[in-house]
């Protein structure tokens, strides 16, 4: 008999890397639902044994806990082995080797899967087992299982979303409350939505992994962190978040990716939003990926995308579908990768900007402006004055469409002007022509 069939009553058995927050909700959900979950896996299921760094911190399973992974790995009962440990070594050398063994994996490490994926489905190919990774981005709304098989039918055209949890919460808190970044991250931290080390959510980071991962599924063609524009949300000030109010506009950090005639544009980064947008009533710790696709249209799933009860949903969501294909002989849907798209660089790509400027306040600075956007080829769509201060005021500029290089060419010429004293932000807008 294969690593691959199995047959009879008797529980499948569940290897565990990992027994913290996530862990122990996926342990504790299944508990709670155990029948719910059985009559839809078809049998029961059972976790055999966890791996733990610590063993004294979890003394009430201690007969099942192991410091050894080749418990779990060579365990010729355990089929099915759940990745939770986070991070991408030793992580991604026991999925590796647990598929090459034959065993499904389980995983919700979306740092490997962008950045190992096509080297993990290798490996399952050569183990002919199954890697599932819904628990990977966005917690538990089920966008790769829609990318991957309710879209399958569709060419989807773009996809935009809000994919970190953190920095949407304090976004949020600075367009409601009014507050400045550094509170806002503070009271983050505080409820626990943001780590000691916040970098990895507030510079992007953690965005562009997950939409590695999503449009590589949804276009077809194996996008990895590197090939992201990725920037944070350190610079958004609340001053720049109530000018957006003033025009129309919500800021979030927004996860982007497009398909054009010259390839893809995969970015990351603040962006300005129209406030009748679906995605900018997404507040707090909640996430969204807004979708159009041909010949769907358009349509968005929301949901919490991380904690411990939404990534465990989603985990267990893959435990039974690993369970029915493991019952049947079955297999899931495997790489999807059948194109190689390039990557645009982002001074190649074309969007409206946000400038915000600290000039002189004397005749003629508006005319010096201009012209250094104009001579780059950067029109104004309009131009607003701010906070005039004795000889000194805060210009707002809103540009039409516009390649990325030639605004940067417009900002390090409006550099050298002595009327401008300083480039106070500029953040990039969706739905500007």
């Amino acid at each position: 008999m294969s690593i691959r069939e199995y047959t009879g009553d008797s529980p499948l058995q569940i290897g565990l890397l990992g027994f913290g927050t996530v862990g122990k909700a996926a342990e504790q959900m299944l508990e709670e639902n155990r029948d719910w979950i059985e009559r839809r896996a078809g049998g029961p299921l059972a976790i055999k044994r966890i791996l733990v760094r610590h063993p004294g911190k979890h003394r009430d399973d201690a007969r099942r806990l192991t410091v050894d992974p080749f418990e779990v790995l060579d365990d010729p009962d355990i089929r099915i082995v759940v990745e939770v440990m986070g991070g991408m070594d030793p992580a991604r050398h026991y999925i590796l080797e647990a598929l090459r063994r034959g065993k499904t994996v389980i995983t919700a490490n979306k740092e490997v899967m962008s950045s190992c994926g096509q080297e993990i489905f290798r490996a399952g190919d050569v183990g002919r087992a199954d890697i599932f990774f819904e628990a990977s981005v966005c917690g538990g709304i089920p966008i790769i299982y829609a990318l991957k098989e309710s879209l399958a039918a569709n060419r989807i055209r773009s996809l935009i979303g809000i994919v970190n949890g953190t920095t949407n919460y304090i976004l949020s808190k600075m367009t409601h409350e009014g507050w400045d970044f550094a509170p806002a991250l503070e009271d983050a931290q505080a409820k626990g939505y943001a780590e000691a080390d916040p970098s990895a959510d507030v510079e992007g980071h953690d965005a562009a992994r997950k939409l590695a991962i999503l449009a590589s599924i949804a276009f077809g063609s194996r996008v990895t962190p590197n090939q992201v524009y990725t920037e944070g949300i350190e610079r958004v000030t609340a001053r720049d978040i109530q000018y957006a109010r003033e025009l129309g506009w919500s800021v979030k950090l927004l996860a982007i990716a497009k398909e054009g005639d010259e390839g893809l544009e995969v970015r990351v980064h603040p962006t300005f939003l129209p406030q009748d947008h679906p995605l900018a009533a997404v507040s707090d710790a909640f996430n969204a990926i807004y979708v159009d696709a041909e010949p769907l249209g358009e349509a968005m799933f929301y949901g919490r995308g991380a904690g411990g009860k939404p990534t465990a949903s989603a985990i267990l969501g893959d435990v039974v579908a690993a369970a029915r294909n493991l019952r049947s002989g079955g297999r899931a849907v495997s790489c999807t990768c059948h194109r190689e798209l390039s990557c645009r660089h982002m001074s190649e790509v074309s969007t409206g900007y946000y400038l915000r400027l600290a000039v002189f306040d004397r005749p003629g600075v508006l005319a010096r402006v201009a012209q250094a956007l104009g001579d780059q080829g950067v029109s104004l769509t309009s131009v607003l004055q701010k906070l005039t201060q004795g000889d000194q005021a805060e210009l707002v500029l809103i540009t039409h469409r516009a390649r990325e290089k030639d605004v940067q060419a417009a900002v390090a010429e409006l550099r050298q002007l002595a009327v401008v004293t300083g480039i106070l932000n500029l953040i990039r807008i969706e739905g500007v022509v």
